[in-house]
């Protein structure tokens, strides 16, 4: 039960500066593009957000994969709101990967 209270926490994290939803319809409605500097802040700021919510310690590998950050990635790179070799973007990937290797199977 702990890891799940654990699990849900991270979500609740994530969603709560989650650019996609909210900042993504802007830039689909040409009210903002995707290259708009306070975008970037908050692209940003929520890598910064999901990275250490990966980190939390007592996430299984089964918890992990629920918050594979891959697809909203996509979204974000389909969108031109980031790059793939963007440093962010790298060191989100390389802290879920970690993650994932060093959690207990569960």
């Amino acid at each position: 039960m702990e890891s799940e209270e654990r699990l849900q926490r991270a979500i609740t994290t994530i969603a709560q500066s989650d650019p996609i939803i909210k900042l993504l319809q802007q830039v689909r409605m040409g009210k903002m593009k995707a290259g708009d500097a306070g975008l970037r802040v908050v692209v940003e700021a929520w890598f910064g957000t999901y990275e250490k919510a990966v980190k939390t310690e007592g996430l299984t590998q089964a918890a992990l994969r629920r918050l594979d950050p891959a697809p909203r990635i996509a979204v974000l790179l389909d969108a031109g709101v980031s790059q793939a070799d963007h440093p962010s973007v790298q060191g989100l990937e390389r802290a879920f990967s970690q993650a994932l290797s060093q959690a207990p199977v569960g």
